[in-house]
């Protein structure tokens, strides 16, 4: 067995085991589905090497190779398609299909030529440069600053350049009389390996993006209350924290505030679960619609929300939290019963931590609630005695009893 049709071995086992391992992922992460493309890419690609191992055995060669050239310039392709039905764009199917059927109409067109010119070997990779650059567009058209992306598109626009190389090569070093005589040739092994390497490091690059998106997204869901689709505690506690971090280097103020929906509980009782979940949801909507787009908005349980805002003042989040209140005086829509919202606003201190800056939000939030209802409070307001104590204690079962 020559050096080049052990490399040919390897890479079919290299492509074997992305393509299972796509598979694995796709299978397991429901939102992963579209990493199968990737899996089908990397089989179909698979083939081009196998039919390369048995040219020699063939008697007539040429139909054999023109299955691998198809099925590797295909195999290119599927990267286009993978990567914009991961973030749910259509993919370029004109451009992709004009790739493939101008690569077939060249690879007849040049049957029968003598493969050792320039000519032809350009003739016969260009089409393999063209989808490693559609690639390359892809990947940076969807994701062009963070770095797996960056490296990806790197990559595949080192392999457009490669091909481009490879008739140079064949010439320098002879690419073998017809095609059976292309495995016992120094630019077979070459080829081979070259081909090799950088199909791995791509390989390497699209499992780890595949891997990243899928524990990014089931840690979203980990941090996501189902209900009202905002963050839970566990997620706005590190998106808040993220957002204090970012505040304290640019030296801005941060601000935070506390919605308790008013006498939750009656809404129960008298309407159902079914009806107070309904209302958690709409508000949850009505929140996220009326706050500030930068705005890290959770649901800290029961009829308890919560939204922190950097770059704001108390005041300045005091006159959007009475724009949220006053929004949901005109109702929730929908046929839902009437409610009415009492808050807290506080703005944070300097060094003042998350748990301190939302316990002294929750005692205007208290505050509120203590003077009426349907009203706003600030931290501000209270004295200084009242912001020292601790908030009141709440009922195991709280959710729904204010």
């Amino acid at each position: 067995m020559s050096g080049a049709q052990v490399l040919l071995v390897v890479n079919i086992a290299v492509a074997g085991l992305f393509a299972a391992g796509y598979a694995i992922i796709a299978l397991t992460n429901r939102s992963q589905r579209a990493a199968l493309w990737l899996g089908a890419g990397y089989l179909l690609g698979m083939l081009e090497p196998v039919c390369e191992l048995f040219l020699p055995m063939m008697d007539h060669p040429e139909r054999l190779e023109l299955v691998g050239y198809t099925a590797f310039l295909c195999a290119l392709l599927s990267i286009s398609i993978t990567f914009n039905l991961f973030h749910n764009r259509r993919p370029p199917w004109a451009a992709m299909f004009a790739i493939l059927a101008g690569g077939l109409l060249a690879r007849l067109a040049t049957w029968g030529w003598a493969r050792d010119t320039l000519l032809f070997g350009t003739v016969y990779q260009l089409p393999f440069t063209l989808a490693a650059a559609l690639a390359t567009r892809t990947v940076l058209a969807l994701e062009a600053r963070r770095p797996l992306y960056v490296g990806l598109a790197v990559v595949f626009g080192v392999i457009g350049a490669h091909f481009m190389i490879k008739p140079w090569l064949a010439v320098g070093l002879g690419p073998g009389r017809g095609v059976g005589g292309y495995l016992q040739t120094t630019y077979a092994l070459v080829s081979q390996s070259s081909t090799g390497i950088l199909l791995l490091a791509a390989g390497i690059l699209l499992l780890l993006i595949v891997a990243q998106r899928a524990i990014t997204e089931q840690q979203q869901a980990s941090e996501t209350d189902p209900l009202s689709g905002l963050a839970n505690r566990r997620g706005f506690d590190r998106l808040a924290q993220e957002a204090i971090t970012r505040a304290d280097r640019s030296g801005l103020p941060v601000s935070a505030a506390m919605f308790d929906l008013d006498h939750f509980k009656a809404v129960n009782d008298s309407f159902g679960h079914d009806a107070g979940d309904a209302v958690i949801g709409a508000f949850a909507a009505l929140l996220a619609d009326v706050a500030p787009r930068q705005a890290v908005l959770g649901r800290m349980g029961g009829e308890e929300f919560v939204l922190l805002l950097e770059g704001a003042t108390a005041e300045s989040l005091r006159l959007a939290a009475e724009g949220v209140r006053l929004r949901l005086r005109r109702g929730l829509g929908g046929g839902l019963p009437a409610v009415t919202v009492s808050g807290g606003v506080a703005e944070r201190r300097a060094g003042e931590s998350l748990a301190e800056l939302l316990r002294r939000t929750d005692h205007a939030a208290y505050r509120a609630k203590d003077s009426g209802r349907d009203r706003i409070c600030a931290a501000g307001d209270m004295s200084a005695a009242d912001t020292a104590k601790p908030p009141p204690r709440r009922a195991p079962a709280a959710a729904g009893r204010r």
